[in-house]
């Protein structure tokens, strides 16, 4: 079994985090939309990784190894982990579904747009009453000759208040469930459509949540991803890509605050020696190393079985389970490698552990992935 990554793999990564450690917003206050960084992001070519460049000029054709490779260089490099997000849940849970299951004509129209970041897509699949629950969804899609009316609510809606296009799911045939649900494009200039103010939350502030109404929106036919029925499984295809990619940005933050926590630990003095030599202090950043290097190896394998078009659904969750658990773990500890500096806001090293709460969360919770695991081991 081969563990290296090749020459052009690993140019690609290092351009990623050179780019990264230098992506700073001058304009934007916090909690607000950076879209100067978001512009940059574009130039970059991050929102058109996995796309043939017969779509877009912004498309690099890049395979999801390769993607996650440069994903992670991304997030190691220090840039604002909220816009990071906010682009992979564009990239991948919108532009992904259009790239691989839109027509060719959605296709033409809106990938160029959407991977050079002239266009912003937000995925809106959760609900107040079923979450992700795909086969539990209150928002109904109903046929009137070439046009479909939607109507519902979507909560949790990450980029919605600057979206200019949806990836909507609604139940268009109630008595078939999981495959009654279909999946939608909607622009967000259509009658009907009102975004909520944006949450203020924990973490990942530049990346706007909204909740989203649809009163009686008209959507034509062309707009419909896949054929009707086809949501969940459409929806069940994007969140590999979103599991394994975006998570890919938390392996390079923790790799970032691992690098921190040994920079520190032989740096920083108690008495006559460096607190590396108190084996509390090394013991923990031993176990840092460990838990990365764990959720790193599970995320590689996850991608790498999601190319070869097998049922990857228990490695894709095994990935995600241990990366969101090794997220929040590793925020913690390095806040205690630096002891009281860490807690502060001046000590620059206490945003993991705010970013890292959420990733326990969404794209569907660590018990959701756990229920995942056990359905493939045969437990359900």
């Amino acid at each position: 079994m081969n563990f290296e990554w090749n020459e052009a793999q690993l140019s690609l990564f290092e351009h990623a985090l050179s780019y990264s450690s230098e992506l700073r917003s001058t304009s934007h206050q916090p909690g607000e939309f950076p879209l100067d960084l978001w512009k940059s992001l574009g130039d970059f070519g991050y929102f058109g990784l996995p796309v043939d460049s017969e779509y877009s000029p912004c498309g690099s054709g890049l395979d999801i190894l390769t993607t996650v490779k440069v994903l992670e260089g991304l997030g190691q490099g220090g840039a604002d982990t909220g816009v990071l997000f906010a682009g992979a849940a564009h990239t991948f849970a919108c532009v992904m579904p259009i790239y691989e299951h839109g027509s060719e004509a959605i296709k033409r129209e809106l990938l160029p747009l959407l991977t050079s970041g002239e266009k912003i897509a937000a995925n809106a699949i959760s609900e107040a009453e079923a979450g992700s629950d795909i086969a539990k969804l209150a928002t109904t899609a109903s046929r009137e000759g070439d046009y479909y009316i939607i109507k519902g609510a979507k909560s949790y809606v990450t980029n919605g208040s600057v979206a200019d296009y949806f990836i909507a799911y609604a139940t268009t045939n109630a008595k078939f469930g999981y495959l009654g649900q279909t999946a939608f494009v909607i622009p967000a200039d259509l009658p009907g459509i009102e975004v909520g103010n944006s949450y203020k939350k924990l973490g990942l502030n530049s990346a706007q949540l909204n909740q989203v109404f649809f009163d009686e929106v008209k959507v034509h036919k062309r707009y419909v991803l896949g054929d009707e029925g086809q949501g969940a499984r459409i929806f069940a295809a994007s969140m590999d890509w979103e599991r394994c990619c975006l998570f890919a940005l938390f392996i390079g933050v923790m790799q970032r605050d691992l690098d921190l926590c040994i920079e520190y630990a032989n740096m920083r003095k108690q008495g006559d020696k460096t607190i590396s030599k108190f084996q509390a202090v090394s013991h923990r950043i031993a176990d840092m190393e460990v838990r990365l290097q764990s959720a790193r190896l599970l995320l590689y394998f996850a991608a790498w079985q999601k190319s070869k078009e097998v049922d990857n659904t228990k490695a894709v969750a095994t990935s995600k389970l241990a990366i969101s658990e090794a997220f929040v773990q590793s925020g913690l500890d390095v806040i205690r490698v630096h002891g009281a500096l860490g807690y502060l806001d001046e000590g620059g090293v206490n945003s993991s552990i705010k970013d890292a709460l959420g990733s326990v969360l969404f794209s569907g919770t660590s018990d959701i992935q756990r229920e995942l695991i056990c359905n493939r081991l045969g437990l359900l």
